[in-house]
């Protein structure tokens, strides 16, 4: 089958059914007006299709200037180990380092470390670990 890339967000409802099968955050219980309003936020996106279905996407969040974070690299479950995910990490790099955007960052989902090294990422050293916000009980 062949697999179409465009550098473009695609319909919200796409996105919320391909976000809902990884499973993340209650997805399924959110309405599509939460996934078009972070598709609006987005700086950058790649979207893969298999005739008319999304099968795979990224998008990226940046400020255009200094920073960029890679989020929401998703591929369908019947469609990973075929290349998708690495055809749009690599175009959402290329996107930032044309744009002169260098310090791109992302957090990588358990057991995918492997994917994100041979895409150029490093874990971030010790001495300057990220943090994540878990509230004030935390």
């Amino acid at each position: 089958m062949q697999i179409s890339y465009e550098m473009a967000a695609p319909l919200p409802l796409a996105f919320k059914s391909l976000y809902d099968t990884t499973g993340w955050a209650g997805g399924a219980e959110h309405p599509v007006s939460r996934y078009e309003a972070a598709l609006s936020g987005s700086w950058a996106c790649c979207s893969a299709y298999a005739d008319d279905r999304l099968v795979g996407f990224g998008r990226v969040i940046s400020d255009g200037v200094l920073h960029a974070f890679i989020t929401e690299m998703i591929i369908a479950p019947d469609f990973q180990q075929q290349g998708i995910g690495r055809a749009i990490l690599d175009a959402l790099v290329q996107r930032c380092l044309a744009r002169g955007v260098t310090d791109i960052q992302l957090f990588c989902a358990e057991g995918k470390e492997g994917f994100y090294r041979q895409g150029g990422f490093a874990p971030r050293l010790p001495t300057r670990p990220g943090m994540q916000y878990m509230g004030t009980d935390a």
